[in-house]
């Protein structure tokens, strides 16, 4: 079972130490360094294809039948970004076109839907394959969003991904088990590429695809198992989701387009105010959310808390992220 997580490691590893010597030499997928982006945090130029070392690690999929089932939809994903870290951006349309089509296309052949809510609550099939398209596509974009230092991103998906290990490893699921874990050895390797040094960018298309398989695989289990709540998946997921949907409620009510990128996320907030350090920023974020993360793990059967453990964590996000704005806004009046 460890040559599940060591052969995708190595894969990746050597595949990621080509990326970043070819990028600097032939300059290309550079992530410029002088670029104005809101996002960018960087100082040196860095070449932002690392989710190509990640896909080509996640091909060991291939060895198991339940793997191989992966590597369709993974790809879909993996397009769906990998034009903009060309510098060649998709329109808006076309993006989500292929982020549907990927999270239709794994629903499809991993029977990966959620129907049952938790709390006696349950859907339709038909309508638990709209939530869980609309949960998969929604979690790409979120670890997008929160891709912005040093291991961040990468980061919290190998904490998601160890979670969902304990889970399926207490449901004796040794087929997700096996996704996991090639998974998290093509991940780590990234990683320690990326953190702390920021050797190598995860770049649109490794966002987008860590993204989509963390999402599928939570909604394979929470599917699965009805000791599985699905309220677990979202107490998992709930640093990357909650970004989003306050990022969305806090630039509507600035009369902005939530498409727009802007430099006031919350872990933008704590670099400024607190840390003045990039992978600083990244571990002390780790390391507020792994409490949170721990009980979670705990209690996977357990809807009530997990929604305690949700609610708990925007109430303290919430009171942090006030505190840092208007901390940032008052020195700059």
């Amino acid at each position: 079972m460890s040559s599940l997580f060591i052969y995708p490691f190595l894969i990746s590893l050597i595949i990621l130490t080509g990326i970043i010597f070819l990028s600097h030499r032939y300059t290309f997928f550079i992530d410029d360094a002088n670029n104005d982006k809101p996002q960018n945090y960087h100082t040196v130029s860095t070449s932002r294809a690392g989710g190509i070392g990640v896909i080509v690690g996640l091909f060991s999929l291939l060895l198991f039948p339940l793997g191989v089932n992966f590597i369709l939809p993974l790809v879909l994903a993996f397009l769906s970004g990998i034009f903009e870290d060309l510098h060649n951006s998709l329109s808006a349309r076309r993006r989500l076109f292929l982020q549907v089509l990927a999270a239709l296309s794994a629903i499809w052949l991993t029977d990966s839907v959620v129907t049952y809510l938790g709390l006696g609550v349950s859907m339709p099939y038909w309508m638990g394959i709209l939530f869980s398209t609309f949960a998969i596509v929604g979690m790409m974009n979120a670890v997008n969003i929160i891709d912005g230092f040093n291991g961040l991103a990468s980061g919290i998906i190998l904490l998601i991904l160890l979670s969902f290990a304990i889970t399926s490893y207490g449901e004796n699921n040794i087929e997700i088990l096996q996704v996991i874990l090639v998974t998290t050895g093509a991940t780590f390797a990234f990683f320690i590429l990326n953190f702390p040094k920021g050797r190598i960018f995860l770049g649109d298309g490794g966002a987008y695809m860590l993204g989509f398989i963390v999402a599928i695989i939570g909604i394979f289990l929470a599917g699965t198992y009805e000791s599985v709540s699905p309220w677990y998946i979202m107490a998992i997921f709930i640093y990357p989701v909650w970004e989003v949907i306050f990022s969305i409620i806090r630039k509507l009510s600035l009369g902005h387009s939530p498409m727009q990128p802007d430099a006031y996320h919350l872990h933008m907030l704590i670099y400024r105010q607190i840390t003045h350090n990039n992978p600083l920023t990244s571990l002390l974020i780790i390391m507020g959310i792994l409490p949170f993360m721990v009980l979670s793990t705990i209690y996977p059967n357990k809807s009530t808390t997990n929604i305690a453990i949700a609610f708990c964590f925007i109430l303290c996000y919430l009171v942090l992220y006030l505190y840092l704005y208007r901390k940032e806004t008052t020195l700059s009046q």
